[in-house]
């Protein structure tokens, strides 16, 4: 195989790795995080949540499996650049179209290869996730520690409506299955309208299969436009950055609280209907990134685990009297859901809608369907 270029990762801190550039020459600024999923390399690529970070996977073998045009969560690569241990020889599966340096490179994205993920994982955890810059092709380490130095971080960053989609849309495009693809809606049930603060496909496409006729609107529109289409419910989606900062959301959410509305969150969602019901956020050590997190749901004491992407979350001990604490990470006994006791409204910090996987908490989306066909029994 060609010989690759040189590249390098620095962080804010001084620290250097060397390795090889498996993507395409440049340099790429963000905070750098950890994500301990062994598949899904594309879906977390694709997720705009992913905006301004770059991602560490600890797996130590990414890419054996390729990529292909279907296993996307949006319309473009969000990750600000790729670290990886090891890029296997061979890109190996019956849906694979392409390998995942050519992807990269046809993506414009930096990534780097043969560093000691280990070593930048453990620090990472002891230091926290700070910022740090990709450099690939011509390698000049002072200009790169400045530039990871000058990157601010992620906190006070308002980036849901830098990701989101500029008009409103419709989705009608249900899950996927072998042989077959993904499917079309037949017969929609309820309206729903689901805002876009860095929105995964995947989502749309479980409240699709569910008989929800989606309607997607951006991030920053007001709940008057929202209150006039006459939804059955709404629901908030994952996104990146700091939610304290999107105060044309929260605004949004607390009127949608008023009106009695049913309302699920994911992820930013969460901490944004956690803002609006008057609770606070905060800046985690280094988040939760990865698909093996253990949850319990408070209610049926049921272990699940889960997928899991957020830097921030929403402050148990600041939740009003009218929030009930439905879910709780095992990992560090962070919030990972709660309900309105007063409004048909409720949200996860995780990811329900896993693509890949794991799907041990997609009954939420079944819960939420259940919340719209009460209320509107009970109008």
């Amino acid at each position: 195989m060609p010989s690759r270029a040189p590249a390098v990762l620095v962080l804010k801190d001084g620290t250097i790795f060397r390795g090889t550039s498996i993507g395409a020459e440049g340099v790429a600024a963000g905070e750098v995080v950890f994500n301990t999923a062994i598949t899904g390399y594309q879906e977390i690529l694709t997720d705009p949540s992913y905006c301004r970070q770059i991602v560490t996977l600890t797996y130590p073998h990414i890419g054996s499996y390729g990529t292909n045009p279907e296993d996307v969560e949006s319309g473009r690569v969000y990750a600000a650049g790729l670290v990886i241990r090891n890029l296997p020889l061979v890109a190996s599966n019956f849906r694979s179209t392409q390998d995942l340096s050519g992807y990269l490179q046809a993506q414009g994205v930096v990534a780097i290869a043969d560093i000691d993920t280990r070593r930048l994982t453990r620090i990472l955890r002891e230091k926290g996730s700070q910022s740090g810059c990709l450099m690939a092709g011509r390698i000049d380490d002072a200009a790169a520690l400045a530039a990871a130095q000058d990157f601010p971080g992620l906190a006070g960053m308002d980036l849901a409506k830098v990701v989101s989609c500029d008009a409103q849309y419709t989705w009608d495009e249900t899950v996927w299955s072998l042989g077959k693809g993904y499917g079309r809606q037949e017969a929609p049930q309820r309206h729903v309208v689901a805002y876009d603060y860095g929105v995964k496909r995947n989502i749309l496409r479980m409240l699709a299969a569910r008989g929800c006729r989606l309607t997607v609107v951006p991030a920053q529109t007001p709940a008057r436009d929202v209150l006039a289409m006459k939804p059955d419910g709404v629901f908030l989606s994952n996104g990146p950055g700091d939610p304290e900062p999107c105060d044309y959301a929260i605004a949004a959410i607390r009127t949608l609280l008023d009106a009695g509305i049913p309302i699920f969150g994911i992820c930013l969602g969460h901490q944004l209907l956690g803002l609006a019901s008057g609770a606070r956020t905060m800046k985690m050590k280094f988040g939760h990134h990865g698909a093996n997190h253990p949850v319990q749901d408070l209610d049926t004491r049921r272990v699940m685990i889960t997928s899991q992407n957020h830097g921030f979350a929403v402050d148990r001990e600041s939740l009003p009297a009218n929030c009930r604490v439905t879910h709780v990470s095992l990992f560090d006994g962070t919030l990972q859901g709660f309900a309105r006791t007063d409004r048909p409204a409720f949200c996860f910090q995780g990811h329900p809608e896993a693509s890949p996987g794991p799907h041990d908490v997609d009954y939420l989306f079944d819960r939420f369907v259940d919340l719209m066909t009460k209320h509107a029994a009970n109008r």
